[in-house]
């Protein structure tokens, strides 16, 4: 359990690695690693760029754990701070040459795309984005970060540099006995539409955004 009485699970998931390609981004050529789960046909990704394997000489990997927004990462939404966290990222693993990005499929916290559509017009009756889930009878956040022990297994990866202002992701990892060695904040520029749901993750969900 982390702080804020949310859970952290300990239990890897069964996953499969498919097939590698390459991905030309705006910001560098990443590879792009293709997961699929085996009990339920969801698919994930993840993208390196560079050498990422330090399962010898232990070199932090600058990492990224995230969780699909299609809302955000695709429709340039302003209510959440996924998309631009996602190019910052991805910019900044350009920068420095090597990194990965570990993309999970957990639209809306793990509630799914229709109840995340569903969620946004409870929020704009007035709920808050943890109170909007619960009122939809779901937890504040369903997401599970099991699935990326396999993914860094497969990628030869023990040490990372987390960019993330979330602490079940670096709780995760040292669970999974992946080392954290710094945290890297990812703070994006509030707006008037995502003001209220930035201040719930700090407030509610123990994001680290100051």
């Amino acid at each position: 359990m982390s702080s804020f009485g949310l859970p952290v699970s300990n239990e890897a998931q069964a996953l499969d690695f498919v097939d590698a390609c390459d991905l030309p981004t705006t910001w560098a050529k990443f590879r792009m690693h293709g997961f699929v789960e085996p009990d339920t046909g969801k698919e994930h990704i993840a993208l390196t760029l560079g050498d990422v394997s330090n399962l010898t000489d232990g070199t932090p990997v600058l990492a990224r754990i995230h969780s699909e927004c299609l809302t955000g990462d695709a429709l340039f939404s302003q209510r959440c701070d996924c998309g631009p966290q996602l190019a910052l990222a991805m910019q900044k693993i350009a920068q420095e040459g090597r990194g990965v990005i570990l993309y999970l499929r957990q639209e809306g916290r793990g509630i799914g795309l229709l109840a995340k559509v569903q969620a946004y017009h409870l929020q704009d009756a007035g709920a808050d984005t943890v109170e909007a889930n619960q009122k939809l009878g779901f937890a504040a956040d369903l997401r599970s970060y099991s699935l990326c022990e396999p993914m860094l297994k497969h990628l030869q990866i023990s040490s990372v540099k987390l960019m993330t202002n979330n602490p079940r992701k670096i709780a995760a990892l040292e669970n999974m006995h992946v080392r954290v060695a710094e945290h890297i904040p990812l703070i994006i520029q509030t707006n008037p539409f995502n003001e209220r749901y930035l201040e719930t993750k700090a407030n509610k969900l123990g994001h680290m955004l100051d």
